[in-house]
């Protein structure tokens, strides 16, 4: 892939193929798999099966974004020192964001580090959180405020396990798939909108053209990781939707799915954007288009504005009291190369577009 240091490989029945991969990414190495309890049985206890059973150990956590927390971290370190893991230890994450996050974490600071292989089994996973190197817990005050860069030895990414996906987090997942056209490409932006109407997101989950989709993302994100791995500038563009998307999960204790977050993120920061004359009038009216063919939502669920507000404070990006917002000035082009990749935004602009 495109710049990056270690291989993601995409293609039908990559499955299969991740124990030659943990194998050539980490020799001789012991292998903790980590998962899910909706994916333990489905691929994790196989691919456990796969690999030399003495030598690997499957540690499931309970699904869903509430238990990727410190305490989840510590139990699984804690586990992991008392069946004798030690720095000849590589970690194989299978599951969606939440668990790749997690296992990405506890490898970053696991004996100080410890290599790490994400085969994500989401939609959402294989386009975004299984690059890139960012890992991390969520903490009451927001998502992801702890946290590492660390990256992987290898992304294993095969389309066919999205078959067991439920169709919600499929759409969920094409949130991301959307956001990446925004910020990279138009003419891919338009080709994952029309795939969206042509397929409603739940023909087969393995096609060709949702497989072409898939490379395409992670094509697009590997070139902006690679020019900046730790968002130092050009990366925060990635961040796009993010802000907001991040405060709607906050707000909600997580009971709101990624995507769904992040597709009001991008339609809410796409207006911000028109208001403050950054972008061209009707992007963020294309864009909501896009997540509506994808089944996606994009307004606020019962949540007041002042709460969303509130959060973003807390964000990541927030600098000297204000928040920082990744903003497009068209489909395919963000703006504010020349200032960073991101902008302050006054509380007030951030709730009129919200209330509107």
């Amino acid at each position: 892939m495109v710049g990056l240091p270690y291989p993601v490989l995409v293609y039908s029945g990559a499955l299969a193929g991740v124990p030659e991969v943990v194998r050539r990414a980490a020799p001789n190495h012991r292998i903790a798999i980590i998962t899910d309890s909706r994916v333990e049985s489905l691929y994790a206890t196989p691919v456990a099966k796969s690999l030399e059973l003495e030598r690997s150990a499957v540690f499931a956590i309970p699904a869903g974004e509430r238990h990727k927390t410190r305490d989840t971290w510590a139990r699984l370190t804690d586990e992991m020192l008392a069946m004798g893991f030690g720095r000849d230890t590589v970690i194989v994450s299978i599951g969606g964001g939440v668990v790749g996050d997690l296992a990405g974490f506890v490898a970053a600071t696991y004996m100080r580090g410890i290599p790490v292989v994400q085969v994500p089994t989401t939609l959402l996973a294989m386009v975004d959180a299984s690059v890139g190197g960012k890992t991390g817990v969520d903490t009451p005050a927001g998502k992801n405020l702890v946290g590492a860069f660390h990256q992987p030895a290898a992304v294993v990414i095969d389309p066919l396990v999205l078959e067991t996906l439920p169709v919600e987090h499929l759409r969920a997942g094409f949130a991301e798939v959307v956001k990446h056209g925004v910020v990279a490409d138009e003419e891919y932006f338009n080709r994952a909108h029309a795939y969206a109407e042509r397929s409603a997101l739940d023909a087969s989950r393995g096609d060709r053209d949702l497989v072409e989709i898939i490379e395409r993302s992670v094509e697009i994100k590997a070139s902006i990781v690679s020019r900046d791995e730790r968002e130092k500038g050009l990366r925060k563009v990635l961040n796009f939707g993010h802000t907001i998307g991040h405060a709607i999960e906050a707000a909600t204790d997580f009971a709101t799915l990624h995507g769904h977050a992040v597709a009001i993120g991008i339609v809410a920061e796409a207006h911000i954007a028109e208001r403050l004359g950054i972008a061209k009038s009707g992007t963020a009216r294309t864009i909501q288009n896009a997540c509506h063919a994808a089944g996606l939502p994009t307004t606020l669920p019962s949540i007041s504005v002042d709460t969303i507000i509130g959060f973003t404070r807390a964000d990541k990006k927030a600098r000297a009291g204000e928040v920082e917002y990744a903003l497009p000035k068209r489909i395919g082009f963000m703006a504010g190369a020349d200032r960073g990749w991101s902008f302050p935004v006054d509380d007030k602009v951030v709730r009129d577009a919200l209330s509107a």
